[in-house]
Parts: structure tokens; C-alpha cells; sequence
């Protein structure tokens, strides 16, 4: 028994004046381990009487417990201490400047689209979103482009079957949201999205490109609608100088129809060459829904009317940022984005 106290004294004394963890580790395994000096008093039991081994065995265990408490106190006394030295030897000097990480950039298209999407939603339109693999049905016939219709040339485009197709415009949304409004207005949404067709790549054209098409429907809408709805997209795309001029054109979804001009940013309308000397500059295409197309949908021409418009995306990119090859846009080349400030 006196020899247990005396390795308990010995033991509490070194674990107190010990001043690492490496020390302290030392002592856990001198003392608690196989070959330490509780071990070998533990061989005398093997002398002592049943009464003995017992009481001895009580007190050695008290022991062991006294130890290891020690060390375990001991250990947060000295980690804390390591953590405070160690704060103090990696002090950041916040005088010095910050090492900046690099940010990607917005793509110019998704800036556009953005952009759009805020300018229609402060005006009161919805955002709708179709599939990009889409039916003959919804992408033509509903769109009064029956089979055979030869302004489906215009159109051509990626065909999974015969019935299934890649979407040519964002006019099957459009579609969508009308059968789901059964009849009943009004609508106005916009609708951007990729778009498929079989163009031959060059400068001017992709095999895809973007859109962001306008549909509204209520009772009484009239071209007057359809030209306040441009001016105000042309003066916060373009800026507030520009003016737009409309011309008659053929759309089969449209009734009356018509290409939409800009102002020449470049001249003011003066003539340049960046307009080819005409002061304007196409922009988008637009009109009246047609009755037919209001009639398929659902909904009564002799009571409702509607306006459309398609806008392609990469058209006013290349407009407002004096992009010269759509290419640029689906080349994935660092230099050309880094170009363009990321928004916050």
C-alpha cells in the first residue's frame, strides 16, 4: 500500500511540473503502461491473502484513476497554453492588402437575357418555360404553319422523329400558356430559351441561338400596345435617344405583321456604315397574334386580341456591344468574356 501512495505522490508531482504534451505523454505510458511501476507492484498480490489482493486492489485502481485524471487536466492546461503560443506567433498583420481571388464573369447572352427579364418584369410580364425537344403540333401547326406550309423552309431544323423536333422559336411556350389559360385572359408573359436550326454557321448566323419572345392577350390590345411595348425596349436596351420605325412584314403567326428598326446608335440615324447609310437598323420581328392561332389555342378572336415579338438574343448583344461574329458567343474563348463586367 505504501509503495501505491508513494507512486501516486511521485506521479502527480512530475505531472504537475511537466511543461509539454510530449512530456506529459511520456508520463501517461511510464506510469499507466505494461512496464511502469504500477505494474509491478501489482505482481506482489500474488503473496498476499484473499482479504489483502482485495483492499489492495481497491486502492490501485484509485490510483490508476488519480493518474489519469491528473494527465487529463494537465492535458488542457498545456493545449490551451500551445494554442495561445501559437496565435501569438501567427498574428496577420491586417495592414497588409489582401491577396484578391478571381471571379469568372457573366456570359454576355445570360447579361442580355437578364437584363430583358427585369425590363418585362417591372412591366408587369411573367416569366414562361417550355422543353427544348418539342412536338411538330406545338412548334408549327399551332403556330399556323400547317405540313407542306412552305414557310417552313425558313425554319428547318433538327428532327428527332417525325413528330419530334428541336424547337425553331420560343413560340411553343407561348403555345403552352395559352391552351393552359383555357380561353380566359389576360396573358402576358415572355418567354427566353435556346432555339435549333439547321443555318449554316457563319458571322451572321448559328445552328443555335437564343430568343426571347413576348406574348400578351386581353380584351382591346391594338398595334398602339405593340409599338409603346418596342419603344420602351428599344430606349432601356439602346438608350434613351433611339427611336424605332416599323415595317410591314410577313410572319404566318402574326396579322398584320412587322420588322422592327432601331435608330443607328453609331450615326443617330444620320447614315453610316455600321447601318449601310439608312439611319436603321433591324432588331426584331413582331405583330398581332393571329386569329388563327388565337382560335386553335382556345381562345375567342371576336373578343380577345394580342400583340408578339421575338427578340434574339444574340442580335442585341451584338448591337449593344459592337460584337461583329456571332461566333464569339459559343467559342468559349477567355479572352472575349473576360471582356464583359460580371454584375453583382
Amino acid at each position: 500500500m505504501d509503495e501505491l501512495l508513494k507512486i501516486k505522490e511521485e506521479a502527480l508531482l512530475k505531472i504537475h511540473d511537466c511543461s509539454s504534451l510530449k512530456e506529459l505523454n511520456d508520463l501517461r505510458v511510464f506510469y499507466l503502461g505494461k512496464k511502469g511501476p504500477m505494474q509491478s507492484a501489482m505482481k506482489s498480490m500474488k503473496d498476499m491473502s484473499k482479504e489483502q489482493r482485495a483492499s489492495f486492489g481497491q486502492v490501485s485502481n484509485k490510483v490508476k484513476q488519480e493518474i489519469t485524471q491528473a494527465i487529463e487536466e494537465k492535458r488542457k492546461v498545456l493545449e490551451e497554453a500551445e494554442m495561445l503560443k501559437k496565435i501569438q506567433n501567427e498574428k496577420i498583420d491586417i495592414s497588409l492588402p489582401g491577396s484578391q481571388l478571381p471571379l469568372g464573369t457573366i456570359h454576355p447572352l445570360t447579361m442580355i437575357r437578364e437584363e430583358l427579364e427585369d425590363l418585362f418584369i417591372g412591366m408587369g410580364y411573367s416569366i414562361a418555360e417550355g422543353p427544348e425537344v418539342e412536338s411538330d403540333h406545338f412548334n408549327f401547326e399551332l403556330m399556323n404553319l400547317p405540313k407542306d406550309h412552305p414557310a417552313r423552309d425558313m425554319q428547318d431544323t433538327f428532327y428527332i422523329d417525325e413528330n419530334t423536333l428541336l424547337r425553331t422559336h420560343t413560340s411553343p411556350v407561348q403555345a403552352h400558356v395559352m391552351l393552359a389559360a383555357n380561353g380566359r385572359g389576360p396573358i402576358k408573359v415572355i418567354c427566353p430559351g435556346k432555339t435549333y436550326r439547321r443555318d449554316d454557321d457563319d458571322a451572321t448566323h448559328s445552328h443555335q441561338f437564343s430568343q426571347c419572345e413576348g406574348l400578351v392577350i386581353d380584351k382591346n390590345i391594338t398595334m398602339a400596345d405593340l409599338k409603346g411595348t418596342l419603344e420602351l425596349f428599344a430606349k432601356k436596351m439602346f438608350g434613351e435617344k433611339r427611336e424605332i420605325r416599323l415595317r410591314p412584314s410577313y410572319f404566318p403567326f402574326t396579322e398584320p405583321s412587322v420588322e422592327v428598326d432601331i435608330s443607328c446608335y453609331n450615326c443617330n440615324g444620320k447614315g453610316c456604315s455600321m447601318c449601310k447609310n439608312t439611319g436603321w437598323i433591324e432588331i426584331l420581328g413582331a405583330g398581332m397574334v393571329n386569329p388563327k392561332v388565337l382560335e386553335m389555342c382556345g381562345f375567342d378572336s371576336q373578343v380577345y386580341q394580342g400583340f408578339a415579338f421575338g427578340i434574339g438574343l444574340e442580335r442585341v448583344a451584338m448591337l449593344k456591344y459592337g460584337i461583329d461574329n456571332i461566333r464569339d458567343f459559343y467559342s468559349g474563348d477567355l479572352r472575349f468574356l473576360n471582356q464583359f463586367v460580371r454584375k453583382d
